[in-house]
C-alpha cells in the first residue's frame, strides 16, 4: 500500500526558488505572505487564502462555482481533482493558474485580486445570512 501511494506523488515538497517564484509572481498583492501546508503552500492575502502551490508546484487560485471559476475555465485553467482513497473523484474549489498568467505578474496578480474580490463578498452573503438567522432565533431584529 505505501508504494501504491508512493507513485502517485511528484515531488515531495516545493523548493525555496518555487516558493521565491510564487512570492515575486504574486508580489503586487498587499500583505502577501505564504504558508507550507501538506508539502505545497497557501498563498495569503493577510489572513486570506486566495492561492495554492501544490507540491507539484502548480499554481492554483481560489475560485468557487460562478462567473469567475467560469472566466478561469474560457482561459484553460483546470479545476484541481483528485482519486479518494474509496476511489471516488472529488474537486476542490481551486482552478489552475492560467499558463499565460504564468509568465505574467500583473495578470497574475489581476486574478487574485478577482479571487480576493469574490472571497470578501462571499464573506459579507454569509455575514448577511448569518445575521439573518440569529435575528430570527433570537427575536432581535436586523439593525438597519
Amino acid at each position: 500500500i505505501h508504494q501504491v501511494r508512493r507513485r502517485h506523488w511528484r515531488k515531495v515538497s516545493l523548493s525555496e526558488a518555487d516558493i521565491a517564484f510564487v512570492q515575486e509572481l504574486f508580489a503586487d498583492i498587499p500583505d502577501l505572505s505564504t504558508r507550507r501546508m501538506f508539502g505545497g503552500l497557501g498563498v495569503y492575502c493577510g489572513d486570506i487564502i486566495f492561492a495554492l502551490m501544490r507540491s507539484d508546484a502548480q499554481v492554483l487560485l481560489k475560485a468557487a462555482k460562478g462567473p469567475f471559476a467560469d472566466r478561469l475555465a474560457g482561459m484553460g485553467s483546470e479545476k484541481w481533482t483528485y482519486t479518494r482513497k474509496n476511489g471516488a473523484e472529488s474537486s476542490m474549489p481551486y482552478w489552475s493558474l492560467p499558463d499565460t498568467a504564468l509568465d505574467d505578474p500583473a495578470q497574475a496578480c489581476a486574478l487574485a485580486r478577482d479571487a480576493l474580490a469574490r472571497d470578501a463578498l462571499a464573506a459579507i452573503s454569509f455575514a448577511d445570512a448569518r445575521m439573518s438567522h440569529c435575528s430570527v432565533l433570537t427575536g432581535v431584529p436586523l439593525r438597519s
